[in-house]
Protein backbone atom coordinates (compact mmCIF):
# COMPACT_ATOMS: atom_id res chain seq x y z
CA UNK A 1 0.00 0.00 0.00
CA UNK A 2 1.49 3.31 -1.12
CA UNK A 3 0.70 6.76 0.32
CA UNK A 4 0.06 9.36 -2.35
CA UNK A 5 2.38 12.33 -1.94
CA UNK A 6 2.36 13.81 -5.43
CA UNK A 7 2.91 17.57 -5.31
CA UNK A 8 -0.34 19.44 -5.86
CA UNK A 9 -2.51 16.35 -5.26
CA UNK A 10 -3.32 15.40 -1.70
CA UNK A 11 -1.64 18.59 -0.43
CA UNK A 12 -4.02 20.72 -2.47
CA UNK A 13 -6.99 18.72 -1.21
CA UNK A 14 -5.82 19.28 2.38
CA UNK A 15 -5.56 23.02 1.87
CA UNK A 16 -8.99 23.04 0.22
CA UNK A 17 -10.38 21.53 3.38
CA UNK A 18 -8.97 24.19 5.72
CA UNK A 19 -11.70 25.38 8.01
CA UNK A 20 -13.98 22.53 7.00
CA UNK A 21 -15.39 19.73 9.08
CA UNK A 22 -14.81 16.03 8.61
CA UNK A 23 -11.39 14.36 8.61
CA UNK A 24 -11.16 12.03 5.64
CA UNK A 25 -8.85 9.39 4.24
CA UNK A 26 -9.19 8.61 0.53
CA UNK A 27 -8.36 5.01 -0.46
CA UNK A 28 -7.60 4.02 -4.06
CA UNK A 29 -8.23 0.25 -4.22
CA UNK A 30 -7.17 -0.14 -7.84
CA UNK A 31 -7.25 -3.55 -9.46
CA UNK A 32 -3.92 -4.48 -11.00
CA UNK A 33 -3.39 -6.92 -13.84
CA UNK A 34 -0.29 -8.84 -14.89
CA UNK A 35 1.36 -8.52 -18.24
CA UNK A 36 3.25 -11.25 -20.00
CA UNK A 37 6.57 -10.30 -18.38
CA UNK A 38 5.14 -11.01 -14.96
CA UNK A 39 5.36 -7.44 -13.70
CA UNK A 40 2.28 -6.26 -11.85
CA UNK A 41 0.93 -3.29 -13.79
CA UNK A 42 -2.36 -1.64 -14.46
CA UNK A 43 -4.01 -2.38 -17.79
CA UNK A 44 -3.24 0.26 -20.44
CA UNK A 45 -6.91 1.28 -20.54
CA UNK A 46 -7.00 2.03 -16.82
CA UNK A 47 -6.18 5.50 -15.52
CA UNK A 48 -2.85 6.06 -13.88
CA UNK A 49 -2.91 5.35 -10.13
CA UNK A 50 -1.73 8.79 -9.08
CA UNK A 51 -4.07 10.66 -11.43
CA UNK A 52 -7.02 8.64 -10.15
CA UNK A 53 -6.24 9.18 -6.47
CA UNK A 54 -5.64 12.89 -7.09
CA UNK A 55 -9.06 13.14 -8.71
CA UNK A 56 -10.70 11.27 -5.82
CA UNK A 57 -9.05 13.64 -3.32
CA UNK A 58 -10.31 16.55 -5.41
CA UNK A 59 -13.84 15.16 -5.28
CA UNK A 60 -13.66 15.01 -1.49
CA UNK A 61 -12.27 18.53 -1.35
CA UNK A 62 -15.13 19.72 -3.56
CA UNK A 63 -17.51 19.34 -0.61
CA UNK A 64 -15.07 20.85 1.91
CA UNK A 65 -13.91 17.60 3.46
CA UNK A 66 -10.44 17.75 5.02
CA UNK A 67 -8.39 15.04 3.35
CA UNK A 68 -5.71 14.06 5.87
CA UNK A 69 -4.24 11.28 3.72
CA UNK A 70 -4.62 9.67 0.28
CA UNK A 71 -3.58 6.04 0.00
CA UNK A 72 -3.11 3.92 -3.11
CA UNK A 73 -3.97 0.31 -2.29
CA UNK A 74 -3.44 -1.93 -5.36
CA UNK A 75 -5.33 -5.22 -5.17
CA UNK A 76 -4.97 -8.40 -7.19
CA UNK A 77 -8.63 -9.38 -6.82
CA UNK A 78 -11.86 -7.98 -5.40
CA UNK A 79 -12.99 -9.65 -2.16
CA UNK A 80 -16.78 -10.19 -2.06
CA UNK A 81 -17.03 -9.31 1.64
CA UNK A 82 -14.78 -6.26 1.99
CA UNK A 83 -13.44 -5.46 -1.52
CA UNK A 84 -9.93 -5.30 0.03
CA UNK A 85 -7.94 -8.17 1.43
CA UNK A 86 -7.84 -8.80 5.18
CA UNK A 87 -4.30 -7.39 5.57
CA UNK A 88 -5.15 -4.11 3.86
CA UNK A 89 -8.33 -3.76 5.90
CA UNK A 90 -6.29 -4.05 9.10
CA UNK A 91 -3.62 -1.67 7.81
CA UNK A 92 -6.18 1.00 6.96
CA UNK A 93 -7.84 0.48 10.33
CA UNK A 94 -4.56 1.62 11.93
CA UNK A 95 -4.52 4.75 9.74
CA UNK A 96 -8.13 5.50 10.65
CA UNK A 97 -7.41 5.24 14.37
CA UNK A 98 -4.15 7.23 14.29
CA UNK A 99 -5.61 10.08 12.22
CA UNK A 100 -8.95 10.21 14.07
CA UNK A 101 -10.73 9.81 10.75
CA UNK A 102 -14.48 10.40 10.58
CA UNK A 103 -14.98 9.20 7.00
CA UNK A 104 -13.20 6.85 4.61
CA UNK A 105 -13.76 7.45 0.90
CA UNK A 106 -13.25 4.39 -1.29
CA UNK A 107 -12.54 5.34 -4.91
CA UNK A 108 -14.54 2.43 -6.29
CA UNK A 109 -18.12 1.15 -6.36
CA UNK A 110 -18.92 -0.84 -3.22
CA UNK A 111 -21.77 -3.27 -2.80
CA UNK A 112 -24.04 -2.65 0.22
CA UNK A 113 -22.51 -5.63 2.04
CA UNK A 114 -18.94 -4.48 1.37
CA UNK A 115 -19.77 -0.99 2.62
CA UNK A 116 -21.37 -2.32 5.80
CA UNK A 117 -18.51 -4.72 6.55
CA UNK A 118 -15.88 -2.00 6.08
CA UNK A 119 -17.80 0.36 8.38
CA UNK A 120 -17.82 -2.35 11.05
CA UNK A 121 -14.12 -3.10 10.58
CA UNK A 122 -13.04 0.56 10.78
CA UNK A 123 -15.77 1.85 13.14
CA UNK A 124 -16.36 4.83 10.89
CA UNK A 125 -18.51 5.93 8.00
CA UNK A 126 -17.50 4.64 4.55
CA UNK A 127 -18.49 6.30 1.28
CA UNK A 128 -17.82 4.88 -2.17
CA UNK A 129 -17.22 6.86 -5.37
CA UNK A 130 -20.88 6.84 -6.37
CA UNK A 131 -22.00 8.11 -2.96
CA UNK A 132 -19.35 10.84 -3.00
CA UNK A 133 -20.39 12.14 -6.43
CA UNK A 134 -24.02 12.09 -5.32
CA UNK A 135 -23.08 14.20 -2.28
CA UNK A 136 -21.36 16.73 -4.54
CA UNK A 137 -24.34 16.89 -6.88
CA UNK A 138 -26.65 17.34 -3.89
CA UNK A 139 -24.69 20.44 -2.86
CA UNK A 140 -24.41 21.89 -6.36
CA UNK A 141 -28.05 21.59 -7.48
CA UNK A 142 -29.64 25.05 -7.41
CA UNK A 143 -32.73 24.82 -9.59
CA UNK A 144 -35.84 22.77 -8.89
CA UNK A 145 -35.05 20.52 -11.84
CA UNK A 146 -31.52 19.87 -10.62
CA UNK A 147 -32.77 19.10 -7.12
CA UNK A 148 -35.33 16.62 -8.51
CA UNK A 149 -32.69 14.86 -10.57
CA UNK A 150 -30.25 14.59 -7.68
CA UNK A 151 -32.91 13.35 -5.26
CA UNK A 152 -33.99 10.68 -7.74
CA UNK A 153 -30.41 9.48 -8.12
CA UNK A 154 -29.94 9.53 -4.33
CA UNK A 155 -33.05 7.44 -3.73
CA UNK A 156 -32.13 4.84 -6.36
CA UNK A 157 -28.72 4.57 -4.70
CA UNK A 158 -30.18 4.49 -1.18
CA UNK A 159 -32.70 1.79 -2.05
CA UNK A 160 -29.86 -0.62 -2.78
CA UNK A 161 -28.21 0.24 0.58
CA UNK A 162 -31.10 -0.89 2.78
CA UNK A 163 -29.40 -3.87 4.38
CA UNK A 164 -30.22 -5.42 7.76
CA UNK A 165 -27.70 -3.51 9.80
CA UNK A 166 -29.94 -1.67 12.28
CA UNK A 167 -31.87 -3.03 15.22
CA UNK A 168 -35.02 -1.05 14.40
CA UNK A 169 -35.68 -3.18 11.34
CA UNK A 170 -37.68 -5.78 13.24
CA UNK A 171 -41.05 -6.97 11.99
CA UNK A 172 -43.90 -4.58 12.67
CA UNK A 173 -47.22 -5.67 14.13
CA UNK A 174 -50.10 -5.57 11.71
CA UNK A 175 -52.52 -7.64 9.69
CA UNK A 176 -56.00 -8.88 10.54
CA UNK A 177 -57.40 -10.51 13.66
CA UNK A 178 -57.24 -9.74 17.35
CA UNK A 179 -53.49 -10.20 17.81
CA UNK A 180 -52.56 -9.11 14.33
CA UNK A 181 -50.43 -10.84 11.78
CA UNK A 182 -46.70 -10.56 11.25
CA UNK A 183 -47.04 -7.46 9.04
CA UNK A 184 -44.08 -6.05 7.11
CA UNK A 185 -40.56 -5.49 8.31
CA UNK A 186 -39.29 -1.95 8.75
CA UNK A 187 -36.86 -2.47 5.89
CA UNK A 188 -39.80 -3.42 3.63
CA UNK A 189 -41.64 -0.28 4.74
CA UNK A 190 -38.57 1.84 4.00
CA UNK A 191 -38.25 0.32 0.55
CA UNK A 192 -41.93 0.93 -0.13
CA UNK A 193 -41.67 4.59 0.92
CA UNK A 194 -38.58 5.07 -1.24
CA UNK A 195 -40.27 3.41 -4.21
CA UNK A 196 -43.31 5.67 -3.82
CA UNK A 197 -41.10 8.75 -3.71
CA UNK A 198 -39.15 7.57 -6.76
CA UNK A 199 -42.40 7.10 -8.69
CA UNK A 200 -43.48 10.64 -7.77
CA UNK A 201 -40.12 12.14 -8.78
CA UNK A 202 -40.14 10.29 -12.10
CA UNK A 203 -43.58 11.77 -12.79
CA UNK A 204 -42.33 15.30 -12.03
CA UNK A 205 -39.29 14.80 -14.25
CA UNK A 206 -41.54 13.67 -17.10
CA UNK A 207 -43.25 17.04 -16.81
CA UNK A 208 -39.82 18.68 -17.04
CA UNK A 209 -39.09 16.66 -20.17
CA UNK A 210 -42.42 17.71 -21.66
CA UNK A 211 -41.64 21.36 -20.95
CA UNK A 212 -38.21 20.99 -22.53
CA UNK A 213 -39.80 19.45 -25.63
CA UNK A 214 -42.11 22.47 -25.91
CA UNK A 215 -39.16 24.85 -25.60
CA UNK A 216 -37.23 22.84 -28.17
CA UNK A 217 -40.19 22.88 -30.57
CA UNK A 218 -40.36 26.64 -30.15
CA UNK A 219 -36.67 26.97 -31.03
CA UNK A 220 -37.21 24.79 -34.08
CA UNK A 221 -39.91 27.12 -35.35
CA UNK A 222 -37.30 29.88 -35.21
CA UNK A 223 -34.09 28.99 -37.09
CA UNK A 224 -31.88 28.71 -34.03
CA UNK A 225 -29.51 25.80 -34.14
CA UNK A 226 -28.27 24.29 -30.85
CA UNK A 227 -24.61 23.97 -29.91
CA UNK A 228 -23.90 21.96 -26.76
CA UNK A 229 -20.78 22.01 -24.60
CA UNK A 230 -19.62 18.71 -23.16
CA UNK A 231 -16.40 17.75 -21.47
CA UNK A 232 -14.70 16.40 -18.40
CA UNK A 233 -15.48 18.23 -15.20
CA UNK A 234 -13.23 21.25 -14.67
CA UNK A 235 -12.22 21.35 -18.36
CA UNK A 236 -13.30 24.99 -18.53
CA UNK A 237 -16.74 24.61 -20.14
CA UNK A 238 -18.42 27.33 -18.09
CA UNK A 239 -15.55 29.76 -18.62
CA UNK A 240 -15.79 29.12 -22.37
CA UNK A 241 -19.58 29.48 -22.17
CA UNK A 242 -19.18 32.89 -20.53
CA UNK A 243 -16.58 33.93 -23.09
CA UNK A 244 -18.76 32.93 -26.07
CA UNK A 245 -22.04 34.36 -24.78
CA UNK A 246 -20.90 37.13 -22.40
CA UNK A 247 -22.88 35.38 -19.68
CA UNK A 248 -22.04 35.13 -15.99
CA UNK A 249 -22.45 31.41 -15.28
CA UNK A 250 -20.46 30.33 -12.24
CA UNK A 251 -16.98 29.22 -13.30
CA UNK A 252 -14.51 28.02 -10.68
CA UNK A 253 -11.43 25.83 -10.42
CA UNK A 254 -13.30 22.96 -8.80
CA UNK A 255 -14.93 19.71 -9.82
CA UNK A 256 -18.61 20.02 -10.79
CA UNK A 257 -18.72 23.80 -10.30
CA UNK A 258 -21.68 23.88 -12.71
CA UNK A 259 -24.53 21.43 -12.37
CA UNK A 260 -27.72 23.07 -13.60
CA UNK A 261 -28.09 23.44 -17.39
CA UNK A 262 -27.95 26.88 -19.00
CA UNK A 263 -28.99 28.10 -22.45
CA UNK A 264 -27.86 31.42 -23.94
CA UNK A 265 -27.87 33.02 -27.39
CA UNK A 266 -24.60 32.68 -29.31
CA UNK A 267 -23.86 35.49 -31.78
CA UNK A 268 -22.04 34.21 -34.86
CA UNK A 269 -19.51 36.31 -36.85
CA UNK A 270 -21.83 37.21 -39.76
CA UNK A 271 -24.88 38.15 -37.72
CA UNK A 272 -26.45 34.72 -37.32
CA UNK A 273 -27.43 33.25 -33.98
CA UNK A 274 -27.43 29.83 -32.33
CA UNK A 275 -28.32 28.57 -28.87
CA UNK A 276 -25.39 27.48 -26.71
CA UNK A 277 -26.05 24.94 -23.96
CA UNK A 278 -23.76 24.37 -20.97
CA UNK A 279 -24.16 20.95 -19.36
CA UNK A 280 -22.95 19.09 -16.31
CA UNK A 281 -19.34 17.92 -16.50
CA UNK A 282 -18.58 14.26 -17.08
CA UNK A 283 -16.19 12.13 -15.05
CA UNK A 284 -14.74 8.64 -15.17
CA UNK A 285 -17.10 5.99 -13.84
CA UNK A 286 -20.00 8.45 -13.75
CA UNK A 287 -22.71 6.68 -11.70
CA UNK A 288 -25.41 5.16 -13.89
CA UNK A 289 -28.00 6.61 -11.50
CA UNK A 290 -26.83 10.10 -12.45
CA UNK A 291 -26.77 9.41 -16.18
CA UNK A 292 -30.37 8.19 -15.92
CA UNK A 293 -31.55 11.00 -13.63
CA UNK A 294 -29.95 13.75 -15.71
CA UNK A 295 -31.22 12.41 -19.00
CA UNK A 296 -33.78 15.24 -19.21
CA UNK A 297 -30.97 17.78 -18.91
CA UNK A 298 -28.67 15.92 -21.28
CA UNK A 299 -31.39 15.77 -23.92
CA UNK A 300 -30.00 19.13 -25.04
CA UNK A 301 -26.86 17.25 -26.03
CA UNK A 302 -28.88 14.57 -27.82
CA UNK A 303 -30.71 17.21 -29.89
CA UNK A 304 -27.71 19.46 -30.53
CA UNK A 305 -26.63 20.18 -34.10
CA UNK A 306 -23.00 20.57 -32.99
CA UNK A 307 -21.30 19.23 -29.88
CA UNK A 308 -18.22 21.09 -28.65
CA UNK A 309 -16.05 18.63 -26.75
CA UNK A 310 -14.05 20.89 -24.44
CA UNK A 311 -10.78 19.35 -23.25
CA UNK A 312 -8.30 20.62 -20.70
CA UNK A 313 -5.33 19.98 -22.96
CA UNK A 314 -2.94 21.03 -20.17
CA UNK A 315 -4.08 18.17 -17.94
CA UNK A 316 -1.61 15.30 -17.76
CA UNK A 317 -4.48 12.84 -18.06
CA UNK A 318 -6.17 14.58 -21.01
CA UNK A 319 -6.30 11.49 -23.25
CA UNK A 320 -7.91 9.34 -20.56
CA UNK A 321 -10.42 12.10 -19.89
CA UNK A 322 -11.26 12.19 -23.61
CA UNK A 323 -12.06 8.46 -23.51
CA UNK A 324 -14.22 8.93 -20.42
CA UNK A 325 -16.29 11.68 -22.07
CA UNK A 326 -16.77 9.58 -25.20
CA UNK A 327 -17.87 6.65 -23.02
CA UNK A 328 -20.59 8.78 -21.38
CA UNK A 329 -21.70 10.07 -24.79
CA UNK A 330 -22.12 6.48 -25.93
CA UNK A 331 -24.19 5.80 -22.78
CA UNK A 332 -26.48 8.59 -23.94
CA UNK A 333 -26.76 7.05 -27.39
CA UNK A 334 -24.34 9.41 -29.19
CA UNK A 335 -21.65 7.76 -31.29
CA UNK A 336 -18.67 10.19 -31.47
CA UNK A 337 -17.53 8.50 -34.69
CA UNK A 338 -20.88 8.64 -36.49
CA UNK A 339 -20.88 10.49 -39.83
CA UNK A 340 -17.11 10.73 -39.66
CA UNK A 341 -17.32 12.71 -36.44
CA UNK A 342 -18.87 15.70 -38.26
CA UNK A 343 -21.17 16.49 -35.34
CA UNK A 344 -18.37 16.96 -32.82
CA UNK A 345 -15.77 19.75 -32.72
CA UNK A 346 -12.87 19.28 -30.33
CA UNK A 347 -11.83 22.36 -28.36
CA UNK A 348 -8.40 22.16 -26.75
CA UNK A 349 -8.75 24.61 -23.89
CA UNK A 350 -6.24 26.23 -21.48
CA UNK A 351 -3.44 26.73 -23.99
CA UNK A 352 -2.44 29.82 -21.98
CA UNK A 353 -0.75 27.38 -19.60
CA UNK A 354 1.84 26.46 -22.26
CA UNK A 355 4.95 28.36 -23.32
CA UNK A 356 5.29 29.43 -26.99
CA UNK A 357 7.30 26.37 -28.00
CA UNK A 358 4.75 23.98 -26.51
CA UNK A 359 1.91 25.86 -28.22
CA UNK A 360 3.65 25.51 -31.58
CA UNK A 361 3.96 21.79 -30.96
CA UNK A 362 0.23 21.56 -30.16
CA UNK A 363 -0.63 23.49 -33.33
CA UNK A 364 1.46 21.05 -35.38
CA UNK A 365 -0.38 18.12 -33.81
CA UNK A 366 -3.73 19.78 -34.54
CA UNK A 367 -2.73 20.52 -38.15
CA UNK A 368 -2.05 16.84 -38.80
CA UNK A 369 -5.56 15.79 -37.83
CA UNK A 370 -8.00 14.72 -40.60
CA UNK A 371 -9.95 17.70 -42.06
CA UNK A 372 -13.24 16.15 -40.96
CA UNK A 373 -12.03 15.92 -37.34
CA UNK A 374 -10.48 19.33 -36.67
CA UNK A 375 -9.62 20.71 -33.26
CA UNK A 376 -9.26 24.30 -32.16
CA UNK A 377 -6.75 25.61 -29.64
CA UNK A 378 -8.31 28.20 -27.35
CA UNK A 379 -7.94 29.88 -24.01
CA UNK A 380 -11.35 30.57 -22.51
CA UNK A 381 -9.59 32.65 -19.85
CA UNK A 382 -7.79 35.04 -22.26
CA UNK A 383 -9.95 34.75 -25.38
CA UNK A 384 -7.17 33.38 -27.59
CA UNK A 385 -8.52 31.31 -30.49
CA UNK A 386 -12.18 32.19 -29.85
CA UNK A 387 -12.69 33.94 -33.21
CA UNK A 388 -11.46 30.90 -35.15
CA UNK A 389 -13.74 28.64 -33.11
CA UNK A 390 -16.80 30.84 -33.76
CA UNK A 391 -16.02 30.87 -37.49
CA UNK A 392 -15.79 27.06 -37.48
CA UNK A 393 -19.13 26.77 -35.67
CA UNK A 394 -20.75 29.09 -38.21
CA UNK A 395 -19.28 27.15 -41.16
CA UNK A 396 -20.39 23.81 -39.73
CA UNK A 397 -23.94 25.10 -39.13
CA UNK A 398 -24.07 26.72 -42.57
CA UNK A 399 -23.20 23.40 -44.21
CA UNK A 400 -26.59 22.11 -43.07
CA UNK A 401 -28.52 25.09 -44.49
CA UNK A 402 -29.33 26.56 -47.90
CA UNK A 403 -28.43 30.07 -49.06
CA UNK A 404 -31.03 31.74 -51.29
CA UNK A 405 -31.38 34.99 -53.22
CA UNK A 406 -34.79 36.66 -53.39
CA UNK A 407 -36.45 39.92 -54.30
CA UNK A 408 -39.36 41.14 -52.20
CA UNK A 409 -41.61 44.16 -52.43
CA UNK A 410 -40.64 46.76 -49.84
CA UNK A 411 -44.30 47.09 -48.85
CA UNK A 412 -44.48 43.41 -47.85
CA UNK A 413 -43.72 44.09 -44.20
CA UNK A 414 -45.23 40.78 -43.07
CA UNK A 415 -43.01 38.81 -45.45
CA UNK A 416 -39.87 40.71 -44.47
CA UNK A 417 -40.71 40.18 -40.78
CA UNK A 418 -41.27 36.45 -41.40
CA UNK A 419 -37.87 36.16 -43.05
CA UNK A 420 -36.13 37.85 -40.14
CA UNK A 421 -37.85 35.45 -37.72
CA UNK A 422 -37.39 32.27 -39.71
CA UNK A 423 -34.17 32.77 -41.67
CA UNK A 424 -30.71 34.21 -41.27
CA UNK A 425 -30.58 37.40 -43.31
CA UNK A 426 -27.06 37.66 -44.75
CA UNK A 427 -27.60 40.70 -46.96
CA UNK A 428 -30.44 43.18 -47.55
CA UNK A 429 -30.33 46.04 -50.08
CA UNK A 430 -33.11 48.38 -51.21
CA UNK A 431 -33.34 48.92 -55.00
CA UNK A 432 -36.23 51.17 -55.89
CA UNK A 433 -39.32 49.65 -54.32
CA UNK A 434 -37.89 46.18 -53.77
CA UNK A 435 -35.49 44.57 -51.34
CA UNK A 436 -32.85 42.25 -52.77
CA UNK A 437 -32.04 39.81 -49.98
CA UNK A 438 -29.69 36.90 -49.41
CA UNK A 439 -30.91 34.55 -46.69
CA UNK A 440 -29.78 31.28 -45.19
CA UNK A 441 -32.54 28.86 -44.17
CA UNK A 442 -32.88 25.46 -42.63
CA UNK A 443 -33.65 22.65 -45.06
CA UNK A 444 -37.10 22.25 -43.47
CA UNK A 445 -38.03 25.82 -44.56
CA UNK A 446 -36.24 25.93 -47.92
CA UNK A 447 -39.27 24.96 -50.00
CA UNK A 448 -41.51 27.47 -48.15
CA UNK A 449 -39.14 30.37 -48.88
CA UNK A 450 -38.64 29.36 -52.52
CA UNK A 451 -42.37 29.08 -53.21
CA UNK A 452 -43.51 32.18 -51.29
CA UNK A 453 -40.78 34.57 -52.38
CA UNK A 454 -39.72 33.11 -55.74
CA UNK A 455 -36.23 32.60 -54.33
CA UNK A 456 -33.37 31.09 -56.29
CA UNK A 457 -30.24 29.31 -54.98
CA UNK A 458 -27.40 31.68 -54.15
CA UNK A 459 -24.38 31.75 -56.42
CA UNK A 460 -21.18 33.31 -55.14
Amino acid sequence: MEPFNREGGADRARSAGDGSTGRVIVIGPYLRTRRGDGDAQTDSSVRDYEARIEEAAGLAGAIDLMVVDSVIAPISQIRPATYLGKGKVEEINGLVASNQVELVVMDCALSPIQQRNLEKAWSTKVLDRTGLILEIFGRRAKTKEGALQVELAHLNYQRSRLVRSWTHLERQRGGFGFMGGPGETQIEADRRLISERITKLEGELKKVQATRRLHRAGRQRVPYRVVALVGYTNAGKSTLFNRLTRADVQAADMLFATLDPTLRALNLPHGGKAMLSDTVGFISNLPTQLVAAFRATLEEVLEADIILHVRDISHEDAEAQERDVEAVLRQLGIDPDADGGQRIIEVWNKIDRFDPEERDNLRNIAARRPPERPCFLVSAATGEGIDALLAAIEDRLAAKRSTLNLSIDASDGAGISWLHRNAEVLNKELHGERFDMTVRVDETKRDIVMSRFAAVPYEA
